[in-house]
């Protein structure tokens, strides 16, 4: 039996596609091409319709701008760190509750509540809490320890912001995790025991294989959104001292809004949006012959 495929050209397709393409056209494509046009030109917030062509000069300035690196390296790190945390916490999490929430599913429910809180919110909290003269925490640690600790100064603000935003989005992994740890068919589970596997063997060899793409999707979205943080940073701490705590997009909002070069800035963004592309590419070939490569 042979499936017809839909031809793509046919009146009917044209016609359901239209919305999608003109949606794409408007909100998208007109935003990227303005965007394009000031990346290669001297503008500010005076000279917006009047931008002058440079070529790239925007570029070479944001190529040779040491606090771009510095706020990339901070991405980076941060990004990749929180990532890995956040993963490892939620998979823990998800399989040592597991028994738990499946008794009691309304447990489920207060875990993801740090979900529903805005990030820039949850800055503002910490950062009254952590604060070196008014907030509790140190506070009491001077009061019962004798210990003098700046959470948000020089030397900690980056593992601050770490601790913070992994507390925050942990909760997001842990649901991920325990969707697809739920969706394990027990038969293997039961398999696996008669064959006298046991719990460790069954799930380092059966479990976490299964839940591969899972984690691994877990990994990218949140190493994306560790990336591009900006809310946690911006209210916590800011840019930081000599821009120790600027993410990229921290980078791009200054040079934005407090400079008003809006080319460097819109120049820095190109950059990212390239970075950012390659990477999703490379991360797909990879995953399209590894698949291609099992078959």
């Amino acid at each position: 039996m042979t499936i017809a495929r839909p031809q793509t050209n046919a009146p009917e397709f044209r016609l359901l596609a239209t919305p999608l393409v003109l949606f794409l056209l408007v909100f998208l494509g007109f935003p990227a091409l303005v965007n394009l046009i000031y990346s290669v030109s001297e503008v500010t917030f005076e000279t917006l319709r009047q931008p002058k062509f440079t070529g790239l000069a925007n570029f070479l300035s944001v190529w040779s701008d040491a606090a771009f690196w510095q706020a990339s390296w901070f991405s980076l790190r941060f990004g990749l760190l929180t990532a890995i945390l956040e993963c490892l916490l939620g998979l823990f999490l998800a399989i040592f509750l597991s028994p738990l929430i499946e008794r009691r599913s309304w447990l489920m429910a207060i875990l993801m509540l740090p979900l529903m809180v805005a990030p820039a919110l949850v800055g503002l909290m910490y950062r009254l809490v952590l604060h070196e003269f008014v907030g509790p925490v140190p506070y009491y640690l001077w009061t019962y320890f004798g210990a003098s600790v700046s959470f948000l100064g020089p030397g900690s603000a980056f593992w601050t912001l770490v601790v913070v935003e992994t507390l925050q989005w942990t909760p997001f992994t842990l649901l991920l995790f325990y969707m697809a740890y739920q969706a394990i068919p027990s038969e293997i589970a039961e398999a696996s025991a008669m064959d006298g596997a046991r719990s460790l063997q069954r799930l380092w060899f059966i479990e976490l294989p299964m839940m591969g793409p899972t984690i691994a999707a877990a990994l990218l979205i949140r190493f994306i959104d560790g990336f591009r943080v900006f809310d946690n940073v911006y209210v916590l701490t800011g840019s930081g001292p000599g821009g120790s705590t600027a993410s990229l997009s921290i980078y791009i909002y200054e040079a934005f809004f407090k400079q008003g070069a809006i080319g460097k800035a819109v120049a820095a963004s190109v950059v990212l949006f390239v970075a950012s592309f390659a990477v999703l590419y490379g991360l797909n070939a990879l995953a399209s012959r590894r698949k291609g490569a099992k078959r």
